[in-house]
């Protein structure tokens, strides 16, 4: 059976790159991919994307794929104290599965208590937040620790989806 990730988009202003080249690597390794946002409303990216979510976010079930990832752009600030995406977060993690984020998205990890004591990149405005909540953060493209993967910004999305297929595939 083949794996399974759910990408977790802001309804509005995600970063269309961190989500679209993750994404098509993904598919093009045959994992198969859900896009989650906090309901099933058209979700709108910073460039112009626009996706109808396969799922709400009270919808996603962590028994049933094998890893959560959070894109980055500014309409993720919603989730950084959003009870239900930090749970998820939380029970990803809790269950061994693959929890990423890349760009201020890390901050949602950070908030959710499972970035304590892993080498953590992100977008460079969300570094304090990641070091108070016990990160190490390094600032790199991207970053692979144990079952967390970060990635810094738009620049990093191509190797964050490699990174992401790699341990998926393993």
């Amino acid at each position: 059976m083949s794996k399974q990730a759910i990408f977790i988009v802001a309804q509005q202003t995600f970063r269309d790159e961190e989500l679209l080249e993750p994404k098509a690597i993904l598919e093009q390794r045959g994992i198969r991919v859900k896009i989650a946002s906090k309901t099933r409303h058209k979700a709108s990216g910073k460039l112009g994307t626009e996706i109808e979510p396969d799922l709400a976010l009270a919808e996603i079930n962590p028994t049933e794929s094998d890893a959560l990832i959070f894109v980055g752009g500014s309409g993720s600030r919603q989730y950084f104290d959003d009870p239900e995406a930090l749970r998820l977060a939380s029970s990803f993690k809790v269950a061994g599965k693959l929890v990423a984020s890349i760009c201020i998205a890390s901050s949602i990890l950070a908030n959710a208590g499972i970035l304590m004591g892993k080498r953590v990149t992100g977008f460079p405005t969300e570094e304090e937040n990641i070091i108070n909540h016990g990160g190490e953060y390094t600032g790199m493209q991207v970053e692979v620790d144990g079952s967390v993967v970060t990635a810094k910004d738009p620049s990093a999305a191509k190797e964050f989806g490699e990174a992401l297929a790699y341990l998926l595939e393993g």
